[in-house]
């Protein structure tokens, strides 16, 4: 991934230092599971532990000649141990260290990720709060439609984060098994045993049956999870953009002093950072389909998942951590304009009580499909008429006030209806 979208936490466990460490940290614990089952001796354990280093540029240059990075990587470390290194990678085929190594890392990249959601829905249920009575029109097809409060969407935001938390968890456990079964996974030439200890070794779980590599539906599912998770990043951001809209303007992404939003108009004032997480989006969609591609291996392995692995694990990673990051932030600083929303919730001249209204009717005796008539006549006069406004048709409607009384009418278009429950859905979502 480019430096532009890569914090430095999470790059860290893609450079080509730490791959090679997981790579020995794997090569060691087989070699102490070897020696505790008394397959080479455990002095030399002992002395490889001691020994055992690697230089990346020297691999980079074994690897010209071999054209094989683990051989490159094991000839490398072969010379710092000495004749001990005869016992490395004993009876062990590549991919036993490459995919092994590689739960190592993407479990290390969840863990960063787990911590960047919890920091996301601490910000979430802060904002949830800060907002929970704040009144604003609901949308739906971006018409406006009932009121609700702002805090609302903050909660709603808090619930799929935390549905998306749990995904992670489940996510990092699928990939978290290791393999030392060998060539084509029968253990032909190690028993059972040997993979038991060193997965434990690793804190990992062995993989109760594998190939020459871990299945990919492990990885596929892992890859998905990251990009459901952009998906309701991509969600927030699209909501954030039309907030912002001039039209609209209820919230607005923090604008810095000496911040410029347009080379030609110096008074735009662009949601910038929430477009940017509508397009990072879209690569994590199409990092988890090829991962989903990589599913289906030539019998017991080839290789055509390998390359793909190599740009998709690192990229969705960083770009995850990258988007969590840069949302955590806008939505701590995200301007709210509650006057905005009021002037807003009254646009539609009191349109927004009409299903209220409806069902007061139909309360009173009269069928819905009648009562749905009777409101929307005079509803449909206000979208066309400007001076006219919804309550004073209705409590001009010789019809309804057969029905209704005034007191009636008037309890119709009380915001006090629509907001008595926020108080249980914030139970229900929080839990305190």
């Amino acid at each position: 991934m480019i430096p532009r979208y890569s914090r430095p936490r999470m790059a860290r466990i893609w450079t080509e230092e730490n791959k090679f460490q997981t790579w020995l940290e794997v090569e060691l614990a087989a070699l102490e599971a070897m020696a505790q089952h008394g397959l080479v001796p455990k002095e030399a354990v002992a002395q490889i532990r001691e020994k055992a280093r690697f230089d990346v540029q020297r691999i980079e240059e074994i690897e010209v000649q071999t054209r094989h990075d683990v051989i490159a990587f094991l000839t490398n470390v072969a010379e710092y141990v000495g004749d001990e290194g005869r016992y490395l990678h004993y009876a062990l085929t590549s991919s036993d260290i490459l995919d092994t190594a590689n739960a190592l890392r993407l479990r290390q990249a969840a863990d960063l990720l787990l911590e960047d959601l919890d920091l996301m829905m601490a910000v979430l249920k802060d904002r949830a709060l800060e907002f929970k009575h704040t009144v604003c029109i609901g949308r739906s097809h971006g018409i406006h439609a009932e009121p609700m409060t702002f805090g609302l969407k903050f909660a709603l935001w808090y619930a799929e984060m935390k549905r998306h938390r749990e995904r992670l968890l489940r996510a990092r456990a699928v990939v978290s098994v290791g393999k030392f079964s060998g060539a084509v996974g029968t253990f032909a030439h190690l028993p059972p045993a040997i993979e038991e200890t060193a997965c434990a070794l690793l804190n990992l779980t062995p993989a109760p049956l594998a190939t020459q590599v871990i299945q990919r539906d492990r990885y596929a599912e892992y890859f998905t999870t990251l990009a459901l998770i952009g998906g309701s990043l991509e969600k927030i951001a699209v909501e954030i953009r039309h907030l912002q809209r001039t039209e609209v303007r209820e919230a607005e992404e923090f604008f810095r002093a000496g911040q410029k939003g347009s080379s030609a108009m110096p008074h735009k004032r662009n949601p910038v950072l929430s477009e940017n997480i509508t397009g990072l989006s879209r690569l994590l969609r199409g990092n988890a389909l090829a991962a989903m591609e990589n599913m289906v291996l030539w019998h017991e392995r080839d290789i055509s998942h390998s390359s793909v692995e190599r740009i998709i694990a690192p990229d969705s990673t960083i770009l995850l951590d990258f988007m969590l990051g840069r949302l955590t932030g806008l939505l701590k600083n995200l301007l709210v304009y509650p006057d905005n929303m009021k002037k807003n919730l009254e646009l539609t001249r009191g349109l927004i009580f009409s299903q209220r209204l409806m069902l007061e009717l139909v309360r009173k005796g009269i069928t819905r499909e009648d009562a749905y008539l009777m409101v929307q006549g005079p509803a449909m006069r206000v979208w066309q008429a400007e001076n006219l406004d919804f309550p004073s048709l209705i409590r001009q409607d010789a019809e309804i006030a057969r029905h209704l009384t005034k007191e009636e009418i008037d309890a119709v278009f009380a915001l006090s209806e629509y907001l008595k429950h926020v108080d249980f859905l914030f139970q229900r979502v929080f839990g305190d």
